[in-house]
């Protein structure tokens, strides 16, 4: 998502500077052209050599270096870059960014900058709780800056507390958020709704499906990447929470139905992405089923069918879009669910075709609308979550 990017990677002088390594490789990964810029206390804890062979390009660390081609380096850099991250960025580093101080390479190249940027801090717990850190990071906010809140836990000093750089992963999830997509949904109100729900049966056992909401999270991150205002609910996943949105935790199909009867009158684009289950226990037991000789009937009854009743109460300029997971007559049965639930849009998928069923990381959808369907590849989720909000767009035109 992020192929194509111009990326500065800001390294300054702190112990956590072995993880910017790792993001490095990370966004390499993702194809995006990544420049290395290093302070001076920074060389004291990585090598520049790492970077270079993780980017393919020399790292700088000199203003006045004569060995690159002959350009002003700093504004060269500025002009085709997307986006800075600096990470770690320690309290010397971020007091002079919200200064304006330009006295070596990466505060002189950051001046120069208009793209975004993002910033990690890393440092001792007082350091971070110091006013004039304090004043600082907002001075910075105030001038656009995103700041990521460190993590809390033991200390290279030592000491326990905040301070920790995020790890790796979440800092790609600033990246990705920040440039990955144009913000043409910015404005808009999307509900989505994401993974299993659990119908108890007693405190051991549980009904449940093999939804693992990678789907659904990928739309929801999506749709934060281009600028809207989300709300996740999810049922219980192995996912971390995403940032950029807010993640509402249910469990069962009943909880699903009324944290999203809540939120739904106020959303624009309501995505049923979840695989909420059709039927519930009659009857809770407080104790342990105990196992039994000869056969055990379970008495089950039907739960709420929320898209059905969003589509009932469906909101003029509002559009709502529903997930179909078929083993057969996909297309044909995906029909069927837009008319029977009044959806604006479907999207179907086999749960038995090679790459598009449960807890894999691609996906192969049919999106079904009333004009007709467009059968999509099979992609990665995230790429199938742009083309579904896509979709969306045009029918919302």
């Amino acid at each position: 998502m992020l192929k194509g990017k111009s990326i500065i990677l800001g390294v300054s002088g702190g112990i956590a500077a072995y993880k910017s390594a790792y993001l490095c490789s990370m966004l390499v990964k993702q194809g995006c052209d990544v420049n290395v810029i290093m302070t001076e206390n920074a060389l004291n804890f990585i090598a520049p050599a790492t970077f270079e062979a993780l980017t393919g390009n020399r790292t700088l660390t000199d203003t006045f270096d004569r060995n690159h081609e002959f350009s002003t380096e700093h504004v060269s850099q500025a002009d085709r870059t997307d986006l800075i991250i600096v990470a770690p960025a320690t309290a010397n580093v971020l007091a002079k960014f919200a200064h304006g101080i330009a006295d070596d390479m990466l505060t002189t190249t950051v001046l120069a900058c208009d793209c975004p940027k993002i910033a990690a801090p890393a440092m001792n717990t007082r350091m971070y709780d110091n006013p004039v850190t304090i004043d600082n990071i907002e001075k910075l906010k105030h001038y656009g800056w995103e700041i990521l809140e460190p993590d809390s836990g033991r200390l290279a000093c030592g000491t326990n507390g905040k301070g920790r750089m995020p790890e790796p992963e979440r800092l790609l999830e600033a990246v990705i958020h920040t440039v990955s997509a144009s913000k043409d949904m910015a404005g808009l109100k999307v509900l989505v709704s994401a993974g299993p729900t659990r119908e108890d049966l007693d405190p051991v056992r549980f009904i449940t499906n093999h939804s693992s909401g990678k789907m659904g999270y990928a739309v929801a991150k999506a749709a934060a990447a281009r600028g809207a205002d989300v709300t996740l609910v999810t049922g219980p996943v192995k996912l971390p929470a995403p940032a950029y949105m807010d993640v509402v935790p249910v469990v069962s199909a009943n909880d699903m139905y009324n944290a999203i009867a809540d939120r739904e009158e106020n959303s624009d684009i309501i995505i049923m992405a979840a695989a909420v289950a059709d039927y519930t226990p009659v009857s809770y037991s407080e104790n342990k089923i105990k196992k039994q000789d000869g056969e055990f009937n379970l008495e089950l009854e039907r739960t709420d069918d929320i898209l059905k009743a969003l589509g009932e109460n469906k909101r003029s300029g509002q559009t709502l879009v529903g997930f179909a997971m078929e083993t057969e007559n996909v297309v044909e049965n995906g029909e069927k669910k837009l008319i029977s639930k009044n959806a604006d849009l479907i999207a179907a998928n086999s749960a038995t075709e090679e790459g598009s069923g449960f807890s894999g990381d691609t996906n192969r959808l049919t999106l079904i609308t009333s004009d007709g369907k467009e059968e999509l590849p099979l992609l990665s989720k995230d790429k199938c979550a742009h083309k579904l909000l896509d979709a969306v767009l045009r029918l919302r035109k």
